[in-house]
């Protein structure tokens, strides 16, 4: 799996320096040839990275989904075999992991290698690439993603909180909905389920404000350095230190930096995730009390 991320991430790195040439060098020499050559090179290229990113798609998702089916096959080794079987509460964490927690864990798992690899990758292939060309305009775009760094993390950790919170009202619910199953319709309470169901909807709705937060505050940052990109590279252009070429390779350089570093964003959220909903998952393959899984840190 990092085999393959490696050359996905080495082979995005190679339509910037193509998109370079055939600017600089075929088309403002008009030279025809050059450009022929330079344009089958980029078909294939394209055609290989599209190859790579198919194999390493469908290889992953083959990663979580065989994860997805050993979680739900031991929780329900464990759910036969617990001592408490046949309690309402078991039955009910049963069904919610069954049901709705293993295929994010398993779905996490089949990113775990690819994901950071991939996208650290492009970032420190790109940008290195970039300050190679031009090292202030390089830094100029690095200078946008600095507030990111320090805003990330504040707000994924408020949206983390939120996120374990969601799950024990999750579990909460299921437990609920199992024992008023067994129990009955005389001894439903309905005015609980309610309750345990809006905290459910206020507590998405509170990760919804932040997430979508925090992405329109990147956007915002990401337009400005293509803003600043433009303007200085404008200026050396018309001050005949750097070339079109060069400007052209920015834009399409700081576009590839800005969708994996979105996409490492999503992946350290989804990691929290993951192993918050595994440790709840093991407190049952274990045997162990739920209540202490929600409580032990998060490491």
């Amino acid at each position: 799996m990092a085999l393959i991320s490696v050359v996905v991430f080495l082979l995005d790195l190679v339509p910037l320096e193509l998109q370079r040439r055939i600017v600089n060098d075929a088309i403002h020499n008009r030279t025809f040839s050059l450009l022929i050559w330079l344009s089958a090179i980029y078909g294939v290229v394209v055609l290989l990275q599209g190859i790579g990113k198919l194999a390493m798609n469908i290889y992953r998702n083959s990663i979580g989904e065989a994860t997805s089916r050993r979680l739900r096959l031991d929780t329900y080794e464990a759910a036969l075999h617990h001592p408490d079987r046949g309690s309402s509460d078991k039955e009910g964490l049963g069904v919610s992991i069954i049901l709705s927690e293993a295929d994010p864990v398993g779905s996490f798992v089949s990113t775990s290698i690819s994901e950071p690899v991939l996208h650290g990758g492009i970032l420190i292939s790109v940008f290195t690439y970039l300050l190679f060309l031009q090292p202030w305009m390089a830094l100029i775009g690095l200078g946008l993603f600095v507030p990111q760094v320090i805003f990330v993390p504040m707000m994924q950790k408020s949206i983390n909180d939120r996120t374990k919170a969601r799950i024990e009202a999750l579990r909460e619910l299921s437990i609920n909905v199992v024992n008023e199953t067994a129990e009955g319709i005389e001894e439903r309470s309905p005015e609980m389920y309610r309750d345990r169901a809006n905290d459910v909807y206020r507590l998405n709705m509170e990760i919804y404000r932040r997430k979508f937060a925090m992405n329109f505050v990147m956007n915002l940052l990401f337009h400005l350095g293509i803003v600043s990109v433009l303007f200085v590279g404008g200026w050396l252009v018309m001050q005949s230190r750097i070339e079109v070429g060069t400007v052209v390779a920015f834009i399409s350089g700081l576009h590839k930096i800005n969708d994996p570093w979105g996409d490492l964003v999503t992946f350290f959220r989804d990691m929290t995730n993951a192993r918050v909903k595994y440790q709840l998952i093991a407190s049952v393959l274990d045997q162990r009390d739920p209540a202490e899984a929600l409580e032990a840190p998060v490491s």
